[in-house]
């Protein structure tokens, strides 16, 4: 009786125990740009808090700058040595990461895109991201709108990301274009344009300082510069910096795309005129589940309907809304902001 008992209770214990060692065999990784953008912060806090409440185990990387695709090859080099079952990736490089990634693949993990497709958009399984082209025609509209007749005789400047030019900042900026009324030409280039009012395009890394010298740069090339797009708020703050050194911070107005609280609160205090907000955790929490989906099933996650990716959606912030372009404003921006 006493070995019927002591067996039951091994059984039962065996399977109290069972699930979260069952659990922890479903490994992913999170592969950001950098780990210091508060972007990627808020992305690496939504893939940990899913991973958790579905017993993933989650592991992080990270570029040592914007552009650091080196770096995130060599993760990606680590996740297959280590069994992962599936990788969430923002690629620097959305070209030249695509060998590591097919690698992956054909070890059988799950690659997932978050918010920069990869060139071509199929190297990976998927992608869950913003609309991004979208996201820059909202600011380019809002910006025409704004100037009103003066749009016509604007002189913009672009504060991209990165010489590579990753899709996400391609889409961004041609976005912005198209949104404005100018003619982006090829729209998979950045810097072909010919239209008149571009004073031209500079790169930021992504960050203030890179912002701040992006701004300097094209203030030298022509002074009278009085629109701005820039592929992040923290490369606005850097641009802002700048022309407030030199006196010219109430001449220009600036657009930016993330919506992190403290984009919303530079939009709320008028250095930014207004922003497209992402949802970076909620990129990254659907992604682990649709890892964790692929480790029990094999399923793959599908596209939203009519779009080549999952569309995690978008919403411009602005406080000086313009007829015909749909907005919230700092209040709900900042319920929904992240960072």
């Amino acid at each position: 009786m006493k070995k019927s008992v002591l067996a039951f209770g091994a059984l039962a214990l065996g399977v109290a125990f069972s699930a979260p060692v069952m659990a922890a065999d479903v490994s992913a990784c999170l592969i950001t740009k950098t780990d210091t953008n508060p972007f990627f912060v808020k992305m690496k806090e939504g893939a940990t808090a899913k991973a958790k409440e579905l017993g993933v185990s989650l592991k992080s990387y990270a570029g040592k700058i914007d552009g650091d695709s080196e770096s995130q090859v060599a993760a990606i080099e680590s996740c297959i040595a280590d069994g992962a079952k599936g990788i969430l990736l923002t690629a620097s490089d959305t070209k030249g990461i695509v060998p590591a990634v097919k690698k992956a693949r054909d070890a059988g993990l799950l690659v997932i895109a978050l918010d920069t497709p990869l060139e071509p958009a199929d190297a990976a399984d998927a992608t869950f991201a913003t609309d991004n082209l979208l996201a820059g025609k909202l600011i380019g509209q809002w910006a025409k709108e704004t100037m009103g007749d003066k749009a016509k005789d604007a002189k913009v400047g672009f504060l991209d990301l990165t010489p590579s030019q990753p899709t996400v900042d391609v889409l961004r900026d041609q976005g912005f274009m198209i949104g404005f009324g100018i003619d982006p030409k090829n729209p998979d280039k950045i810097g072909d344009e010919d239209d008149k009012r571009i004073v031209g395009h500079d790169v930021t890394n992504g960050n203030e300082e890179g912002g701040r010298k992006a701004m300097e740069n094209l203030l030298q090339k022509d002074p009278g510069i009085n629109v701005i797009h820039t592929i992040n708020e923290p490369a606005a703050v850097g641009a802002y910096q700048a022309l407030k050194a030199v006196g010219m911070e109430k001449n220009v107005l600036i657009v930016s795309v993330d919506g992190g609280c403290p984009g919303v609160k530079s939009v709320k205090e008028g250095v930014i005129g207004a922003t497209s907000q992402q949802y970076p955790l909620l990129m990254a929490s659907l992604g682990i589940e649709a890892i964790k989906k692929f480790a029990d099933s094999g399923e793959k996650p599908k596209p939203t309907e009519g779009k080549s990716f999952f569309d995690t959606g978008v919403s411009l912030v602005t406080d000086k809304p313009v007829s015909g372009v749909k907005s919230i404003d700092t209040k709900e921006g900042t319920d929904k902001c992240w960072g």
